[in-house]
């Protein structure tokens, strides 16, 4: 078996349904949950929201909350999420507390059943007795039951050998809760746990190895939160690298980002604007000061672009990108398709559109993000304490390929920026499959 064929077995493993057992699956009765505790049901019902369980097991638009159905993208076809709710059939509803710790910290649920780490056990490994307690609770106390079953998720031979990832959780899941360092702040040690168990932030944004597990999960690792391209959206490098990282903005900056989707002319797009959306704006200003404090702790890696200021003639609509004493293909285009709204200087408007002079997507090595918003347009996620989102239009039926790689090109290189051209054939790579 090729190396290629190897790497494609493993991601299939990763790619799997969530934590409910299936819906055929029975095993004796077991110790039922305590009574309802509603002293305790706001404190779990906030680690649930910040945890996201909500986000992969609802469908989108009015589906039933923590049902399941929700289709997850991956290379052999839709993976469904499964129910979540106390019902006693279809749900969780006779999980005891050991089954569902079991499933958190080794994703292993009653029957035995492995679990495909889509879940991701591997960060909640590290999440600690108490939160555990608290979210189990919420889901048995908080959660109205429901019957709905699911399809299953059918992957051919050998894709569903579930009996793999034995070896798989053996070698790759934490075996420990987080352990506070004593040598840290109680503030950096809270964001420490949120980003590494809870927020399970790695699990989009630190790359994958060849056996597609995490390659890092605290920072102690140089590749950890660097960056990773997951279902057609890079999710960028959180460390401090000064150009498509974290380095130039404060844990102030960085914190409000994380409750709104503004800040310092910046705007959440795409999965990310899902996440602040669905999960991350109800982080308590605490929290969210936490996690902004372990990230700007993190040293720069990567280190891909760079940004220089540019003075006032620089902002100029006539300057940038220029081919002798007339203005590029690509400065054409930004000025015929952009400029309204990100402004000729591309400065854009503050918390309405987002500036691209400086902006780290833009400087980014990877350019999936950038292509996958040009053809497909996004919108700016919709928070409690943040400005009303605005919506950007796709060009995939307006602009070529070509015309996109140029304009994409001349952005990345004007106003102070400084990044890798575009090519024809990075938007044509990501038009097809966004087609299907």
């Amino acid at each position: 078996m090729t190396t290629r064929s190897v790497r494609q077995v493993l991601l299939a493993f990763m790619l799997g349904a969530g934590c409910a057992v299936s819906q055929t699956q029975q095993w004796p009765p077991q110790q039922q949950p305590a009574g309802r505790d509603d002293a305790m049901l706001a404190r779990s019902a906030y680690l649930s929201k910040i945890g996201g369980c909500a986000n992969c097991h609802t469908m989108p638009g009015h589906g039933i909350p923590f049902a399941g159905g929700r289709p997850v993208p991956s290379p052999l076809g839709p993976i469904i999420s499964s129910n979540i709710t106390p019902d006693p059939v279809r749900g969780i509803g006779r999980y005891n507390f050991e089954d569902f710790e079991r499933v958190m910290r080794e994703g292993t649920a009653p029957g035995p059943k492995h679990l495909y780490p889509a879940m991701p056990y591997t960060a909640y490994a590290k999440a600690d007795d108490k939160d555990l307690r608290a979210l189990y609770h919420y889901l048995m106390h908080g959660v109205q039951p429901s019957d709905l079953a699911p399809p299953p998720t059918r992957l051919s031979f050998p894709f569903d050998q579930r009996w793999a990832l034995a070896l798989w959780k053996a070698i790759f899941v934490p075996r420990a809760p987080y352990a506070p360092r004593p040598a840290r702040t109680a503030e950096w040690n809270r964001g420490a746990y949120l980003v590494q168990s809870f927020g399970h932030c790695g699990a989009c944004h630190t790359p994958r190895g060849v056996a597609y597990q995490e390659r890092g999960t605290d920072e102690s690792s140089s590749r950890f939160l660097t960056g990773m391209v997951t279902d057609d959206w890079f999710a960028a490098n959180l460390t401090g690298d000064p150009g498509a990282g974290l380095g130039r903005f404060d844990a102030a900056t960085i914190a409000r980002y994380l409750r709104t989707g503004h800040a310092e002319g910046l705007a959440a797009a795409g999965s990310m604007a899902e996440e602040i959306e669905q999960s991350l704006q109800y982080l308590s200003e605490p929290d969210a000061s936490a996690i902004a404090t372990y990230l700007k702790s993190l040293p720069a890696q990567r280190l891909e672009g760079s940004w220089r200021p540019a003075g006032p003639a620089e902002r100029t609509a006539a300057q940038g990108n220029y081919t002798g004493d007339v203005p590029s293909t690509g400065a054409n285009v930004y000025r015929a398709f952009c400029s309204r709204c990100h402004q000729p200087d591309g400065q854009g408007v503050r918390e309405t559109f987002p500036r691209l002079a400086g902006n780290p997507s833009v400087l980014s090595k990877d350019t999936t993000t950038l292509v996958r918003i040009v053809l497909q347009g996004g919108r700016a996620p919709a928070t409690a304490t943040g400005p009303a989102p605005q919506a950007m239009p796709g060009f995939a039926d307006t602009l070529s390929d070509v015309q996109i790689a140029q304009v994409l090109g001349y952005v990345r290189q004007a106003w102070g920026n400084d990044a890798r051209p575009v090519t024809a054939g990075d938007v044509a790579k990501l038009r097809k499959p966004l087609a299907r």
